[in-house]
C-alpha cells in the first residue's frame, strides 16, 4: 500500500512567510483544492460548453478541475507517484469489504431519507433515464472523490496525521450547501466515512464507489424507479 508520507524531497519543503514556517506541499495542496472548486463554481473549464449525449460541461469540468489539474499538481509540481495521493488499486481486499458494507448499511437510510418530500422534490426534478443516471454520476463523482478523498486527504494526512479524515471532509460538507438540508446536514459525517474507507483502503476508488452507488440511487428513488 502507498504510504502518505512516502513523497519525493521538494527544493523547498518549507518557506516562510512573516517569520511563520509553512509546509510547501500543505499549504500548495489547500489553496489549490479551494481555488478549484472556487473555479469549478463561477468557470466552466471548456471554452464552449458541449454535450455527449447525457453529459453535460457540468461533468467534463469536473474531471478536468477535480481529477487531472490534481494530478498535474502531484507528478510535475511535487514530483510524486499518484499512488501516494490513493490513486490506484490500493489494497483491494479491504476496500471492496468496506464498500460493500457501507453500500448495504447505507440503503435503508437512503430509501427513507430520498422519499421526504424535501429530497423527492429536488432529485425528481432531474429528467435522466437509468443508463444516464449511472453515467453522468459516475463521471461526475470520479473527479469529486479524488479531489476530496485522495488529493486533500493524502495531502493533509501527510503533515496533519488522522485529522485529515475529518478535515477533508469541511469544504466537502459545504460544497452541498443548497440541497435538501437532511443531505447537507449529512455529509460532514458521510464525508468523514469516505475517508476513512479511502485511508484504510489506501485508494479514493472505494469512497467513489460508495458515492456512485448512493448519488444514482437516490436518483432512482426520487424518479420512482425503485420502490
Amino acid at each position: 500500500m502507498a504510504d502518505p508520507t512516502n513523497t519525493s524531497p521538494l527544493p523547498w519543503e518549507s518557506f516562510q512567510i512573516g517569520g511563520l514556517k509553512l509546509d510547501t506541499r500543505l499549504v500548495v495542496t489547500v489553496v489549490s483544492s479551494t481555488l478549484l472548486l472556487m473555479l469549478d463554481r463561477y468557470h466552466s473549464a471548456l471554452r464552449t460548453p458541449t454535450a455527449v449525449g447525457p453529459l453535460g460541461p457540468g461533468e467534463a469540468d469536473s474531471v478536468i478541475y477535480f481529477l487531472l489539474i490534481p494530478l498535474f499538481i502531484i507528478t510535475a509540481v511535487f514530483h510524486d507517484r499518484p499512488a501516494v495521493y490513493g490513486f490506484g488499486l490500493g489494497d483491494w481486499r479491504v476496500g471492496l469489504k468496506w464498500s460493500t458494507l457501507v453500500i448495504l448499511g447505507a440503503i435503508p437510510l437512503l430509501y427513507f431519507s430520498t422519499r421526504t418530500p424535501a429530497m423527492t422534490n429536488y432529485y425528481s426534478g432531474i429528467k435522466l433515464g437509468v443508463g444516464s443516471i449511472f453515467l453522468t454520476s459516475g463521471v461526475d463523482l470520479v473527479g469529486w472523490e479524488f479531489l476530496f478523498r485522495g488529493f486533500l486527504l493524502f495531502g493533509l494526512m501527510r503533515a496533519l496525521g488522522p485529522s485529515a479524515l475529518v478535515l477533508q471532509a469541511v469544504p466537502f460538507a459545504l460544497m452541498h450547501l443548497g440541497k435538501p438540508e437532511i443531505e447537507t446536514l449529512s455529509t460532514i459525517f458521510g464525508g468523514t466515512l469516505f475517508g476513512w474507507v479511502a485511508w484504510r483502503s489506501r485508494s479514493f476508488l472505494y469512497p467513489f464507489l460508495i458515492h456512485w452507488f448512493v448519488s444514482s440511487f437516490v436518483h432512482l428513488v426520487a424518479l420512482g424507479w425503485i420502490g
